[in-house]
């Protein structure tokens, strides 16, 4: 009989008691730790104090300065300096409003002056310092209070203060929601399967991971290979089927081709030990074993967006080892497969982050996005946070909300073997780029991937810089299409075709060709105007031939029966 009072029973409940600690510290730091704010700052500290010239700039940048504040004071009217964003009304460019704008310009240069190229700072601790100095200086603009932004006083003086009176109910209304687990203002305009992921369409297969959506052909002849679309576990699906208008998997059906989608379960307790290899063998390779016995004798098209683009390329690595051949094609959407720069994600991706989220997740078994969604609004605070904050409690004025935010609002949860292996071999070690990566005990590497590729990155991507998507130019053996397109994340990704200012860079690495740098593709890459679904359309039709075959309105078959209409279960998972 084992000794409860055992060393090693002893040593688990002091574990026990860490990780529940940590668990409950998570939820007042948004899921940072702040042993890495703490490391970071003290090494920030010592070497700023190793420094004695940077010191003296410190010291002497008042100074040097105090005569052009003067200068300002002396001017009645003329523009602002600062470049922030919140100081662009005409309001800004008078006085006293324009000194308040100049002078944080100057203490923002100041702590510029402090936190940069801080000679022996690590790369990583400069990130963190920056990072935490911004959401020091976004919550002192001046542009947060009244009194110190012209627009807000001009609201308040003209309004009598009702601005103030509805921006309170907005907030009351906003924290009451938030207690009560309710979605956010709004929401209800947009409910899926009526206004949002409504293409027509049937659940085809089903298991305790993943739903497979078979969409309804529009036309009369369609393409021969389909296409299979592997979105990110992070996010649900229909962000790729939004509204009718801007509905990808809609204007694919419509120019002749078989979509195909996977709809992933969101997680709960019961999921915590799923990992990579079940969303690999329960994910992406049960889905292209049910499109492959559907559509027999064609080879699929696979694509995959961010989270699920990384899996769509182990996934196309795994089948190239095994000499699995049913793929025709590999496309990714803003997906990274080498995290060397994975932009400011990587701010809160360390051993230190990592042990942290993976204590956040154990009690429950998953984590959910809510959890982390604060430190992901820091890093775009003054768009994601201030704005808002003056915007619906200052000004008093509800944003509306539009399909896009209501589905960013509609989260999902991880499960927490699947998390943890995912930050720990992909984002820390990266694994998949160095050659270390295993897949049911086999190890894959993008090299072997010699089936054509196309990549789209984002101009405006905080996940996923673009720089670091275009790695995959390096990291197989095919030919690479590469498209930079305007946008960010997800609203460059969602880019129909008629959406006004949009254009995209486009060029391709055949191989053999002599390896480019980013910023010398972006010189040589002809643009284009317009949506980048039309050219990745013309790439699809190029690389798999133009012949079509006639449209059967019949879906799944005698082994994939149907399970029910889309958008299926899944997706309504709360």
């Amino acid at each position: 009989m084992k000794n409860n009072c055992s060393p090693e029973h002893k040593n688990l409940a002091y574990d026990e008691i860490d990780r529940l600690y940590q668990a409950q510290l998570s939820k007042l730091t948004m899921g940072v730790s702040p042993a890495t704010v703490a490391q970071a700052l003290f090494s920030w500290l010592t070497q700023l104090a190793l420094c004695p010239g940077r010191l003296k700039k410190l010291k002497d940048y008042p100074v040097q300065q105090s005569m052009e504040i003067c200068k300002q004071l002396a001017r009645v009217e003329g523009h602002s300096c600062s470049n922030d964003p919140h100081f662009r009304s005409e309001g800004w460019n008078k006085w006293p409003w324009r000194l308040y704008a100049e002078c944080f310009g100057y203490h923002k240069k100041f702590w510029e002056i402090a936190t940069t190229e801080i000679s022996g700072l690590s790369p990583h601790n400069a990130r963190i310092v920056a990072f935490m100095t911004r959401q020091r200086l976004d919550a002192l603009s001046p542009a947060n209070f009244i009194w110190t932004n012209p627009d807000l006083a001009q609201k308040t003086l003209e309004s009598g203060g009702q601005n103030l009176l509805n921006g309170y109910l907005n907030a009351k209304e906003d924290l009451r929601r938030k207690i009560a687990g309710e979605p956010l203002v709004g929401m209800d305009d947009f409910k899926v399967g009526e206004n949002v992921a409504v293409s027509e369409g049937k659940v085809i297969y089903r298991n305790d991971l993943i739903e497979l959506i078979q969409y309804t052909p529009q036309t009369e002849s369609v393409y021969k290979e389909p296409i299979l679309i592997i979105p990110a576990w992070i996010m649900k699906y229909y962000i790729l089927d939004l509204s009718p208008n801007n509905s990808m998997v809609k204007w694919l059906v419509s120019q002749g081709h078989t979509v195909f989608v996977v709809s992933w379960k969101n997680p709960n307790g019961e999921d915590r030990d799923k990992g990579m290899d079940n969303y690999i063998i329960d994910g992406s390779l049960a889905a292209i074993n049910a499109v492959s016995d559907i559509i027999p004798n064609e080879k699929i098209n696979l694509t995959g967006y961010c989270l699920g683009g990384t899996l769509a390329m182990i996934t196309a690595a795994y089948m190239a080892s095994i000499k699995d051949d049913r793929l025709k094609s590999l496309t990714l959407f803003a997906a990274q497969g080498d995290f060397t720069e994975p932009g400011e994600i990587s701010l809160f991706i360390n051993h230190s982050e990592v042990s942290y989220i993976k204590n956040m997740m154990w009690a429950k078994g998953y984590l959910d996005t809510k959890e982390m969604s604060g430190a992901f609004q820091m890093i775009r605070s003054t768009e994601m946070i201030w704005s808002r904050i003056i915007q619906e409690y200052l000004m008093g004025e509800r944003s509306p909300l539009f399909d896009l935010m209501a589905w960013n609002a509609d989260s999902t949860r991880m499960p927490y073997k699947m998390h943890s292996e995912y930050l720990e071999r992909l984002v820390l070690n990266n694994e998949l780029a160095s050659g270390h990566y295993t897949v049911m005990g086999k190890t894959i590497v993008p090299e072997n991937i010699t089936i054509p590729v196309f990549v789209v990155g984002t101009e405006k991507d905080h996940v996923a810089p673009w720089n670091s998507v275009y790695k995959i130019n390096y990291m197989t053996t095919s030919d690479v299409t590469f498209v930079l397109t305007s946008g960010g994340h997800n609203a460059g990704i969602v880019s129909e075709p008629g959406h006004p200012r949009r254009y995209y860079y486009m060029d391709t690495k055949l191989v053999g060709d002599v390896f480019q740098s980013p910023s010398d593709w972006l010189k040589n890459a002809p643009k284009s105007e317009g949506s980048w679904w039309v050219a990745w359309h013309d790439w699809l039709k190029k690389n798999n031939g133009e012949e079509m075959k006639k449209a059967s309105k019949k879906l799944g078959n005698t082994t994939y029966k149907i399970l029910g209409n889309a958008p299926g279960l899944y997706v309504h998972q709360q």
